[in-house]
């Protein structure tokens, strides 16, 4: 599941798409999920820590992270990534 979540962050760097980062965090979840349970715990404490580290250093606010972790949950529990594909976003992600 770390690895999931490993791609997704790579992909959405790699993509550098605005209002992109909502797919990547709901697809990275998804993806480490489907593995089973350990796949979405792993997902889960990654995306918990990474929350909390990104609300107390990056200034985005709260509402942020609440939309963050809203994408994360969706995955983690099966909900299709693409709720949150930005159009225009290449297929290769």
């Amino acid at each position: 599941g770390a690895w999931d979540m490993l791609r997704a962050y790579q992909d959405m760097r790699e993509a550098n798409y605005k209002g992109a980062d909502k797919y990547f965090h709901a697809r990275g979840n998804y993806d480490a999920a489907r593995r089973g349970p350990g796949g979405a715990w792993a997902a889960k404490v990654i995306s918990d820590a990474r929350e909390t580290w990104q609300s107390g250093m990056s200034g985005r606010g709260a509402e942020d992270t609440r939309a963050d972790q809203e994408a994360n949950a969706w995955g983690r529990n099966g909900g299709d990534p693409n709720r949150y594909r930005p159009p225009g976003l290449p297929k290769k992600y």
